[in-house]
């Protein structure tokens, strides 16, 4: 009878939370205010927050909701998740609240990636804040970049394409689902470059998220698509899509097994594409080694090697002070990169 209870109260609490993994547009909610912190030796002592900032089916709103889908599954919090998306200037938008009034919130924590730094570098459209205005907790996963045309388009090689892009940079539309100099702008512009070709003769149309970029593709208002693999991977099985090369240090396997490389196009480009969980920058010492030890219980477990297996992720964790040496090499390798563009602020 005792067995049978605590099994019954387990799956109640699972349920409970997982029904509060919903998107949700408002930056408030009242259970939270900004600038609360953990106190004594219980924390989470109520509701979390994950933020995702982008519209809801967009990479990071994928990401969110893996991290929240494992950590209730290995029931490795006892308060509920809820899931909130805050979609604008590429997490811009968002970071600019989060900086300047959750400094102090223990209870709301965001997933990232280069567009995080990209964003505080770039000349169009910067934002003052970038990762030192945060707190790093730990690097989850890699993606990879994508350039994808449409199952009927006339180019099958990336040569091809930037061929007639050179000798009329205006003939083809791009779409991303991020703001120009972003992740998506940067994993085509990058090659380009490389490539001979002037960034800003291309003509780009931004999206906000992913899931919007891949629409205007296949409904014709694009004629090229810079993505992450793990968005595209449903469409390239049910052949909607044509891949022709992917920014990773090799092939991948599965659906991806004969998309060829950007190096193997001859062009020496890479631009490293993560996916990190961050808290506020003044999150207390007793949140931030409750994260870094459950964030690394979770990179550990089985359910979230599935997780990223079933979502074209490559697993590599970083511990908190890691991925921060991450942040600052790659801060400067972007710096670098977006001089030499002419896109740096």
């Amino acid at each position: 009878m005792l067995k049978w209870r605590i099994r019954w109260a387990s799956l109640a609490l699972v349920g409970a939370m997982a029904v509060s993994l919903a998107a949700c547009s408002s930056g408030s909610n009242g259970e939270q205010q900004a600038g609360s912190s953990a106190t004594g030796e219980t924390y989470p002592e109520k509701q979390l927050t994950i933020v995702a900032p982008s519209g809801a089916g967009g990479a990071f709103d994928k990401a969110a909701r893996s991290l929240a889908k494992v950590l209730v599954e290995n029931q490795m919090v006892d308060q509920q998740i809820l899931i909130e998306n805050q979609p604008g200037g590429g997490g811009s938008v968002f970071l600019a609240e989060y900086a300047t009034k959750e400094t102090k919130n223990d209870y709301k924590l965001f997933v990232s990636s280069p567009a995080l730094l990209i964003n505080n570098l770039k000349k169009d459209g910067n934002s003052p804040f970038g990762y030192k205005d945060t707190t790093p907790l730990a690097q989850l996963y890699r993606d990879y970049g994508v350039i994808v045309v449409p199952a009927n388009s006339k180019y099958n090689d990336l040569q091809t394409l930037f061929a007639d892009l050179k000798a009329d940079p205006k003939s083809l539309t791009l779409a991303g689902g991020s703001a120009p100099g972003s992740v998506d702008h940067l994993t085509f512009m990058l090659p380009a470059y490389k490539y001979g070709i002037d960034p800003k003769t291309i003509k780009y149309v931004s999206y906000d998220g992913k899931a919007q970029s891949m629409t205007a593709l296949l409904g014709g208002n694009a004629d090229i698509l810079s993505s992450v693999a793990g968005e595209v991977e449903q469409y390239l099985k049910a052949g909607k899509v044509k891949v022709l090369a992917i920014d990773a240090p090799e092939r991948l396997g599965g659906t991806f097994q004969d998309v060829p490389t950007i190096k193997e196009a001859g062009i020496d480009s890479e631009l490293v594409i993560w996916r990190g969980v961050f808290g506020p920058k003044e999150m207390s010492p007793e949140a931030k080694a409750f994260w870094e030890d459950t964030l690394k219980k979770l990179s550990e477990s089985e359910n979230w090697k599935q997780e990223l297996q079933n979502n074209s992720w490559q697993a590599d964790y970083k511990t908190a002070e890691q991925f921060t040496k991450v942040l600052e090499e790659q801060n400067r390798s972007l710096q670098e990169l977006l001089k030499t563009m002419d896109m740096a602020n």
